[in-house]
């Protein structure tokens, strides 16, 4: 069995890790390792929840070594403020033993503090793309000295339209840097990145693009609509024991205030909730409660999906599919971190049935349909929105709901009603269809 030894790291950085309880490296701690520290540009693809962050954070921080000067020697760019907040957190882990100076930027806050904590002297800046824009404009530190550039989450920064930030950010860099680009999937636009900015790079690939780690259990529950979805959730959270860590991730902003005022009174100080819509003190809160049991339920829209690290998490449910499926793997992999077992559930509504069948395409697995508990009262009302959305979707399959058991059965041909043309529209359609035909022929002859 492969251990920290094998890959040789510095003495300080294997004292943290044994502080902090790491035991062995992952497959792509291990793969990264040597390339990183031999100066070569590296693609990882690893799945979430694989350590990532720790991968590529070893090698660096072994060649920065020491506090030098008063500029950058490392970039690390990402594509949230709460990962800027956990790969910080990362480096004050792996750094009680070195003399390491890190500082973390992103917006939503006063940029004037962050400003101060630059000219203090700095070693790596990691930072979401814009406020590192608004940082190199105020001039209060140079990028000359940067000999390596991280490019984390990078198939999330594509999603979120970041791509002319990054080519801003890769023109104020040295023309001679190394180049890190991490990513959970390899799409198109990662592709073509890495071809343009990158120099004979290593692409190293742990996993399956786009898997899910096998010690997660995953399970779906069909439920007709938002109403029944709360209900069927605050059944579930009633088991304390079993649900004693849950992450439940939204599409929408909307979605997670209506658990929040729904499970409220029910959660009490159980229940936390991050959102963009949330002030960041708010949410770093929220957060930190979550993290440290003083709240057992956490509600996040995807913003919080990557790059949160959060231990012993028992399981995470998708209260509603996201329409960008790919980003379920990112989701559950909240869950069944550090080879421990974990448990993922997703409540499916009809319109939401396709994207579990592209899910269940990409993970290359079918997940199991659960038998909803009979205490679970669904209903047929529908949220205003739901029913405008309804309006708006073309059904491709008539189902009807049992109510009792929640379950979708599709109609018979016998009483499935399809649209039809009277016989006698469809001669008039085709005869004047001919007539069109004729017309046309008539035309070419002159």
């Amino acid at each position: 069995m492969i251990s920290f030894d094998d890959i040789k790291l510095s003495k300080q950085i294997r004292m943290a890790l044994d502080e902090a309880g790491f035991e062995k490296p992952t497959e792509i701690q291990t793969d990264v390792f040597s390339p990183i520290r031999a100066g070569k540009d590296v693609i990882g693809i690893a799945q979430t929840g694989t350590g990532k962050t720790l991968a590529y954070l070893m090698p660096i921080l072994m060649k920065l070594n020491y506090a030098k000067g008063h500029d950058p020697r490392a970039l690390i760019v990402v594509p949230t403020r709460e990962l800027v907040l956990q790969v910080v957190e990362t480096i004050e882990l792996l750094t009680p033993f070195m003399d390491l100076r890190a500082v973390g930027v992103y917006g939503g806050v006063n940029i004037n503090t962050q400003k101060e904590n630059l000219y203090e002297g700095i070693d790596i800046i990691v930072a979401t793309p814009g406020r590192l824009m608004d940082i190199y404009m105020t001039r209060i530190v140079k990028f000359t000295l940067i000999k390596t550039l991280v490019i984390d989450e990078a198939d999330k920064m594509m999603d979120l339209g970041f791509m002319p930030q990054l080519n801003a950010i890769f023109e104020i860099l040295p023309e001679v840097h190394q180049n890190l680009l991490f990513s959970a999937t390899f799409s198109d636009t990662i592709a073509q990145m890495a071809e343009t900015f990158l120099l004979n790079p290593v692409r190293i690939e742990v996993a399956p693009q786009a898997s899910t780690v096998e010690n997660i259990h995953q399970l779906q529950y069909q439920a007709p609509n938002i109403l029944s979805k709360i209900a069927l959730l605050k059944e579930l959270l009633k088991d304390k024991e079993t649900f004693n860590k849950v992450m439940i991730f939204t599409e929408t902003k909307k979605n997670a205030d209506r658990i929040v005022d729904r499970l409220e009174d029910f959660l009490g100080g159980d229940l936390s909730v991050i959102h963009s819509n949330k002030a960041q003190n708010t949410r770093i809160n929220a957060l930190n409660d979550f993290k440290e049991g003083r709240s057992r339920v956490l509600i996040a829209s995807d913003v919080a999906a990557r790059g949160i690290d959060i231990e012993n998490i028992s399981h995470v449910i998708n209260f509603d599919i996201p329409s960008n499926y790919v980003e379920y793997v990112h989701r559950v992999g909240r869950t069944g971190r550090a080879e421990r077992e974990g448990t993922a559930i997703s409540f499916v509504n009809k319109g939401e049935e396709e994207l579990m069948e592209k899910i269940e395409a990409l993970i290359k697995k079918p997940i199991e349909i659960g038998a909803v508990p009979i205490e679970v009262i669904f209903t047929s009302q529908l949220l205003e929105d739901e029913k405008i959305q309804t309006r708006n979707i073309k059904i491709k399959n008539t189902v009807r709901l049992d109510l009792k058991s929640g379950a979708f059965h599709k109609k018979s041909a016998k009483n499935s009603k399809t649209p039809s043309v009277s016989k006698g529209r469809q001669k008039q359609l085709e005869a004047q269809k001919r007539n069109r035909k004729k017309g046309r022929k008539l035309k070419n002859k002159k």
